[in-house]
């Protein structure tokens, strides 16, 4: 896949906390579905609620492990990337549920939070994932797996992977509300307040003129990921069913901390999927709030 997906016309939303991104999927369901009564109570499993530790940062949880294959890879250069699931009995996992149309979903975005890609890699047999993978230079960078094991609750394991050659970290881009790609023009509403289930409104617009056509992308019209600075903690966050076809679309986000996060919106216009990105910052936790590690710094 490229690196995009869609957006809605009027508010919807989901409040997802960080941990558990397909849990989150199956909470919202396809377009059309009848909305969740409850978005702070329903966004996660209950055994995801239960743990602090955000999605993503783990190679392995709930007895399930992320086992990449292939160790090489150069710059600028597509690789057969594969890797497999292993399950609790130690073996590939071979059953998955669809969330959002795929059974699985591969994040890599580099750590400096400059390069990012949502890839949705196929089946080779025996458990084993195949995905056309290019990193664009070398540098350090994590891989997501989404998923959710048949029978089991959704999951986002991490996995570090590196690229050979000189390498100097980017700057994290300045917070900003409009982002560019294409000729279209995002402009990101609303603050990400952490321990709290915050509303962030996307409206997209090309030559000056709102979008009212954009296309259902994976089951829905947008789709947001968040990655916090430094440690790149994972969340992935759907619309709620029955929004309209653009220029806005709603999202409800829990951050677990205050800090630096990259927001990176998937929408789909014209038959291909687009990519706006945003830095935003959010402020600190406040008494009453969740205790976490305040990543802001750069």
């Amino acid at each position: 896949m490229n690196t995009a997906a869609k957006l809605g016309s009027y508010v919807l939303g989901l409040a997802v906390v960080f941990g558990g991104a397909l849990g989150a999927g199956k909470v919202v369901g396809p377009i059309g579905a009848p909305p969740a009564e409850d978005h702070a109570a329903m966004a996660m499993p209950a055994e995801q609620a239960k743990s602090d530790t955000p999605g993503g940062l783990q190679v392995s949880e709930n007895g399930y492990t992320l086992n990449a294959l292939t160790t090489a890879i150069k710059p600028g250069e597509p690789t057969d990337f594969q890797f497999t699931v292993i399950g609790p009995d130690g073996r590939p996992v071979t059953d998955y549920q669809v969330e959002h149309d795929k059974k699985l979903h591969f994040i890599v975005a580099s750590r400096d939070l400059t390069s990012f890609q949502h890839l949705h890699p196929v089946e080779a047999g025996g458990g084993v994932w195949s995905v056309k993978l290019t990193l664009p230079e070398a540098g350090a960078y994590r891989a997501f797996a989404d998923f959710a094991p048949t029978g089991g609750s959704g999951l986002t394991l991490g996995t570090d992977l590196s690229v050979a050659g000189a390498y100097q970290p980017k700057a994290l881009p300045p917070v900003s509300r409009t982002a560019t790609v294409d000729g279209y023009t995002v402009t990101l509403e609303g603050d990400l307040l952490p321990g709290k289930a915050s509303k962030l409104t996307l409206k997209v617009g090309k030559d000056g003129k709102p979008v009212t056509d954009l296309q259902p992308y994976l089951g829905a019209y947008g789709h947001l990921v968040a990655l916090r600075a430094k440690d790149l903690a994972y969340l992935h966050v759907h619309p709620e069913a029955g929004e309209k076809a653009g220029p806005e679309i709603t999202f409800y986000a829990e951050v677990p901390s205050g800090g630096d996060y990259r927001l990176f919106l998937d929408f789909q216009h014209q038959d291909k999927v687009r990519t706006a990105d945003f830095t935003a910052e959010a402020a600190p936790a406040t008494a009453g709030t969740p205790a976490a590690e305040d990543t802001h710094g750069h």
